[in-house]
């Protein structure tokens, strides 16, 4: 049996090495224009280099036991039964437990106080949900409008909620999602990183990522995000 333990675990280094290159290499993810994208993406990588070794272990085992094991007879029998190593099993629950219990932690616990660890905002916009379109108002400017335009390196609390049911925040090129619940005013903080508009790059929309009806694909909503000086204009133009 020593023998095809070395070469299942040779095809499990070979696997994972493979993984891990992939995972690290191929651009997995949309535009990143906010500083939570970066908490989220670079959580998600974590996860991946931690995930690999536990799909390519099982994923080895089932090629190995196929490819060496399977039955060349036309009416197979079965074979006797095998039984395996308490050792092995225990090693394999500590470890998978260990990688658990390490998750919840981190990016778990760390990923969340990192989004949440500053609460100051410069500028906080309102969004209401209701089917199928979002209504966006910037309570300092009295601005009530169909899109979101953000200065760049401002700090944003959005304030969520919905008239109807429940819908859900989303804007991919920010990462972050919060429901927009009827009755509720939901909070999520985001710090824009770099300048963009949807006509430029699709993943600067507000999209519902919540099914609620008919007409759920098509509620989406531009985003905007400018310069200091170009959002103030903006700003003034948009004043009623």
């Amino acid at each position: 049996m020593g023998r095809h333990y070395l070469k299942a675990a040779i095809l499990w280094i070979l696997l994972t090495a493979i993984g891990e290159f992939l995972a690290l290499r191929i651009p997995l993810f949309p535009t990143a224009a906010a500083e939570e994208a970066r908490i989220i993406d670079s959580s998600f990588i974590l996860l991946m280099i931690l995930g690999i070794p536990v799909f390519t272990f099982v994923l080895a085992v089932l090629i190995y036991t196929l490819s060496t094991f399977r039955s060349r007879e036309e009416a197979p029998e079965d074979g006797p039964p095998v039984h395996g190593r308490p050792a092995v099993a225990l090693l394999w629950i500590t470890i998978t437990a260990g990688l658990a219990i390490y998750v919840i932690f981190n990016p778990g616990l760390k990923g969340l106080a990192e989004l949440r660890a500053n609460q100051r905002a410069d500028l906080v916009v309102r969004v209401e949900g209701s089917r199928w379109f979002w209504k966006v108002t910037y309570p300092e400017y009295g601005i009530t409008a169909r899109e979101i335009v953000l200065p760049v390196h401002r700090r944003v609390r959005f304030e969520v909620t919905s008239v109807d049911v429940v819908h859900s925040f989303w804007v991919p090129a920010f990462r972050v999602k919060i429901d927009a619940v009827p009755g509720i005013v939901t909070r999520v903080f985001v710090t824009p990183t770099q300048t963009g508009t949807f006509q430029e790059d699709y993943h600067f929309r507000l999209q519902c990522a919540e099914l609620c009806g008919l007409g759920h694909s098509m509620m989406t909503a531009p985003v905007t995000v400018l310069e200091q000086g170009e959002f103030d204009a903006w700003v003034g133009k948009a004043k009623p």
